[in-house]
């Protein structure tokens, strides 16, 4: 997949500082990722059903609030969608990042912190086991992500990239990707945004079979995840 030439950038109408690539110029999608992503979430869907009532009535038990997280997300070519996932912090949450943010432990556009007193005990165990994302077959199903690509940042990210980070927006957005099952524990963004070029610019069958077997060796060590 060719990367995006940055001459055609422009301002997108909901965010002023989130910068969308025209779609027209994006490489087309490979159809048979597209199967494999159908194929993919609709069997995980079903073998994940009986978890998904576990988990919400887990949620539901512990805090106020609904079960499932909504918020909007960075997706291919610049394009705002609402991801799902399964809520792992306390209702209003969101409001209290910018209180945390001396003690982020991410580097460049991206806020990670191990011990964030906003996660609830139950969203602990999600977060540990990825549990959490497991929503996301949903947004696959609808296009709006694939199994393997970039992980899909916020628009408040996406308005700090370089140019060179803004080509992560070249590709469909991921539920595992390369930097997951190599580096994740490092929450490097540099690192992270070379290594999404390096799979955009090397997208094949093979390799995301690799990754997404790699990502189940990932999940079950519970590397990286808090």
């Amino acid at each position: 997949m060719s990367l995006v030439p940055l001459e055609d950038v422009a301002l997108g109408t909901r965010y002023q500082r989130v910068v969308q690539i025209e779609v027209g110029r994006l490489a087309p999608f490979p159809a048979w990722k597209r199967a494999m992503d159908v194929f993919g979430a609709l069997v995980l869907l079903l073998i994940t059903a009986p978890a998904f009532a576990v988990i919400m009535v887990a949620i539901r038990l512990e805090s106020r609030g609904g079960a499932f997280y909504i918020h909007e997300r960075v997706g291919r070519g610049g394009r705002i969608f609402r991801c799902l996932k399964f809520r792992s912090m306390y209702a209003g949450a969101d409001q209290e990042r910018a209180l945390l943010a001396a003690q982020n432990e991410g580097t460049g556009p991206i806020f990670k912190m191990r011990h964030d007193p906003r996660v609830t005990g139950v969203g602990r165990v999600l977060r540990r086991t990825s549990l959490d994302e497991l929503p996301q077959l949903w947004n696959i199903l609808r296009g709006d992500m694939s199994m393997v690509g970039p992980r899909p940042p916020l628009p408040d990210e996406v308005a700090e990239y370089t140019p060179r980070q803004l080509q992560r927006l070249a590709g469909t957005p991921g539920l595992t990707g390369l930097w997951q099952v190599t580096a994740r524990a490092r929450h490097d963004f540099d690192e992270m945004t070379e290594l999404d070029l390096l799979y955009l610019e090397h997208i094949s069958l093979a390799s995301d079979i690799s990754i997404l077997l790699r990502t189940v060796r990932t999940v079950v060590k519970a590397e990286g995840s808090y």
